[in-house]
């Protein structure tokens, strides 16, 4: 349950912008057209899912990704997302 609600909060906040952030969240279908470079995750998030979001966002781009897609999320103390990255 923990899981969905988690997933669910970040896609509600792919419609928000974060400026300088570059990597975009994707939803599944849009991800079926877009090429895979692999995937990222970020554990020990305090605060609130905008927070991973944010998180995955500048991982994203660190890695040259101009997307990203949640396929993994949980709070059990602290956040913890796995995303797939593409190009």
């Amino acid at each position: 349950m923990k899981i969905i609600t988690a997933i669910a909060a970040l896609s509600l906040l792919s419609a928000v912008s974060f400026g300088a952030s570059a990597a975009q969240l994707v939803t599944n279908q849009q991800a079926e057209n877009l090429q895979s470079m692999g995937v990222i995750s970020v554990s020990g998030v305090d605060g609130a899912p905008t927070d991973i979001r944010q998180q995955l966002s500048d991982k994203a781009d660190a890695k040259g990704a101009k997307s990203y897609r949640v396929i993994e999320a949980h709070n059990e103390g602290a956040y913890h997302a796995t995303a797939e990255i593409y190009q």
